[in-house]
């Protein structure tokens, strides 16, 4: 299997001209760039440490190790003055997202010690030490005029809020690489009529660097037939443990969702599948109905182990929700269901697969005698969102980008719930219900998002960035 660590390449900048007449500035600031160094490893990510780099001929360099080591994200750590010819190579032989810190070693300097000092080289020294904001607007400059996207951080060295930014930035980059190695399947196809959910899958692959795999159902149907009655037995105890399965539910129709969910298992291994998206009538094909009558147990199960499944064939949302479940917020597929306008609430939820591991209590499987508007009838699943702050998600066509990155804060909040065997809860919005319903409209994305639990616009506008494509966040 591939490694997939997510590699960062890390660099002081730096001007050679200076080491000879401070003595000891660059050891100083070599122990700065260390200490970033400890911190970003610390996030998880491979350290590529290329030290302080001085001069255009250490850029170069640094730039070639940069794509021997295949590095998703370069962070320049401004440490003083530094020339931007020293800058724009490494970056251009890089070619991977670029982070600029620009980290003084404290919030201010101590002018009544820096007054006091024996001399001005002393002095000199100790500004240069402070003097990282100095070289970032020609950075800047020549980075814009050269067409190179950059991000940046200004602050200082070890704050708490400089450091957290920093690991949104490392959790940024490392969910684009989970995209960018993300294997998604399609089986099936759209649900007829819905214009909204259907999209480019070249942009898709040109965006997120996602690779489309189209399955068959056909197999999926026979791979069910494999399936013996002791793995079926197995996986309905499973189903006991994970669910609350209700009385109403036949033996049948639990050994129906047991014999498909032991089958999704075997076949997104076959393909390798990271994500799913499916839909299929499967009319007129006794084995295709009943498997597609019969998946709604398996792929909630699937998306609790981090391979999130979107139904009717929702391809953008599929990558929503493996956006969410990257960040560790979950993901599960949703859409309008209701306004309750008496408590200001919205609410959502979508028949289907739920995301397990972000319930609320316990999660129930119910008997349907009917899928409303699909073909078939078998188990449901009855969840709510876990209360507290949720974050939606949803992936929106841009006519300029191709896609951008549409957003929300609110809540999950305690509510009556439908028993109509869907995942259903009540969400809070600071907009208010009228307010947010008109204000996520007004952006034009299609009927379905991912809900996350937490807050993490932050997070999704840095991603949004590193994949230059525009974030939006209605609240």
């Amino acid at each position: 299997m591939n490694d997939t660590s997510l590699r960062v390449a890390l660099c002081g900048i730096g001007l050679d001209a200076y080491w000879p007449q401070f003595v000891g500035l660059r050891d100083r600031l070599e122990g700065c760039v260390r200490i970033v160094a400890d911190k970003v490893s610390g996030f998880g990510a491979v350290v590529e440490n290329l030290g302080l780099i001085d001069s255009p001929q250490r850029g170069r360099e640094a730039g070639r190790i940069c794509r021997t080591a295949d590095v998703d994200l370069l962070i320049i750590y401004v440490t003083t003055y530094a020339l931007s010819t020293t800058v724009l190579p490494l970056v251009q032989r890089a070619q991977v997202p670029v982070l600029v810190l620009n980290l003084q070693p404290a919030d201010a300097i101590d002018y009544e010690s820096f007054n006091r000092l024996p001399d001005r080289t002393a002095m000199t020294a100790e500004w240069l030490a402070f003097c990282s904001a100095c070289p970032v607007p020609e950075i800047a400059n020549v980075f814009r005029r050269a067409g190179i996207p950059f991000h940046q951080i200004t602050g200082v060295l070890g704050d708490e809020s400089v450091e957290a930014e920093i690991g949104e930035w490392i959790d940024a980059a490392r969910v684009r690489q989970v995209l960018q190695n993300n294997r998604l399947g399609l089986m099936g196809h759209y649900y007829s009529g819905m214009l909204d959910i259907q999209t480019d899958l070249t942009q898709v692959a040109i965006t997120f660097g996602t690779h489309i795999e189209h399955i068959e159902v056909d197999q999926l149907s026979a791979i069910c037939k494999a399936v013996n009655d002791a793995e079926i037995s197995q996986r309905i105890s499973q189903f006991h443990s994970h669910f609350e399965v209700q009385p109403d539910c036949s033996a049948e129709e639990l050994a129906r969702a047991a014999r498909t969910s032991v089958a999704l298992d075997r076949f997104v291994a076959e393909h390798d599948l990271q994500s799913l998206a499916y839909y299929y009538k499967g009319t007129g094909i006794p084995a295709n109905e009943d498997t597609m009558s019969s998946i709604i147990v398996g792929t909630s199960l699937l998306t609790a182990r981090g391979i999130p499944v979107a139904g009717e064939y929702e391809v953008k949302n599929a990558l929503a929700m493996k956006i969410m479940g990257s960040f560790g917020a979950g993901g599960s597929f949703t859409e309008y269901y209701a306004l309750d306008l008496k408590a200001d609430h919205v609410l959502m939820g979508h028949d289907g697969p739920g995301h397990i591991a972000i319930a609320e209590g316990g999660i129930k499987v119910r008997p349907l005698s009917v899928y409303h508007g699909k073909v078939g009838k078998g188990l449901g699943v009855e969840m709510s969102v876990k209360h507290g702050p949720v974050t939606l998600l949803s992936i929106v066509e841009d006519p300029a980008r191709g896609f951008k990155l549409l957003a929300a804060h609110g809540e999950s909040v305690p509510g009556e719930i439908l028993r109509i065997g869907n995942t259903n809860s009540h969400y809070r919005f600071p907009l208010g219900a009228r307010g947010f319903v008109e204000a996520w409209n007004a952006h034009g994305p299609a009927h379905h998002c991912a809900v996350g639990v937490g807050h993490i616009a932050g997070k999704l506008n840095k991603l949004a960035s590193l994949l230059q494509i525009p974030f939006v966040q209605v609240c």
